[in-house]
């Protein structure tokens, strides 16, 4: 091994022991209309994330912010709240309002609100292949 090799940082590791660092973190909020506190990580994988940015992408705005919950949300625990079984349900069945606020509290930023959502629903797809 090099006096080079010995010196340079392992920057693979360090990135690694970051993303370790940052998924234990985990902040939490009461949704009062689900009689639950929700936890949530800040970040997820790389692979999550491309799903949510893959459905963005097809202007599936609605499913990419269900998708995103699902990711996300957590009990206590650490264990997910949802499964991708869920999306359907959380599609159809739960408030809206809710769920956008969710999202949103989720990610950490501003959504579209439910009337720009209606305004916009010819240009907005929602499916669900569950």
């Amino acid at each position: 091994m090099s006096e080079e090799t010995k010196t340079k940082p392992n920057v693979l590791a360090n990135a690694t022991k970051h993303y370790q660092n940052r998924i234990k973190e985990m902040s939490s909020f009461m949704v009062p209309e689900w009689d639950t506190t929700i936890y949530y990580r800040p970040v997820t994988t790389l692979a999550q994330e491309s799903q949510v940015i893959e459905l963005a992408r097809q202007n599936k705005t609605v499913e990419a912010m269900v998708v995103t919950i699902i990711n996300k949300a957590r009990h206590e625990d650490g264990t997910p709240m949802f499964s991708k079984h869920d999306k359907a349900t959380l599609l159809n069945e739960v408030d809206p309002n809710v769920v956008l606020r969710v999202a949103e509290k989720i990610n950490g930023g501003a959504l579209p609100k439910m009337e720009e959502i209606e305004k916009n629903k010819g240009k907005i797809q929602i499916s669900c292949l569950c």
